[in-house]
């Protein structure tokens, strides 16, 4: 089973890098694009015989505690099969 973990910063928090590649975009003549957010993801395999209750349970506590910062950051957590 294998989980991803989405971070980002929060909609609150300023985001130099985005708006560095939203005003690249826009000289490169994509007029359209109003805002760009940066973000990261995270592939984690689990071991066979997890179930996906405790999958869940583990990646939301790993994302929580070690993948992103709750101060400045908000994640989301995917688990595939």
């Amino acid at each position: 089973m294998k989980a991803r973990v989405y971070v980002s910063l929060k909609t609150t928090v300023l985001d130099p890098q985005g708006q560095a590649v939203r005003a690249a975009l826009a000289g490169l003549g994509h007029l359209a694009i109003a805002d760009v957010r940066q973000g990261k993801f995270f592939d984690i395999t689990l071991a066979d015989g997890t179930s996906r209750e405790q999958a869940r349970k583990d990646v939301e506590t790993i994302a929580q505690e070690v993948l992103a910062n709750p101060v400045i950051e908000e994640y989301r957590v995917e688990i595939a099969e």
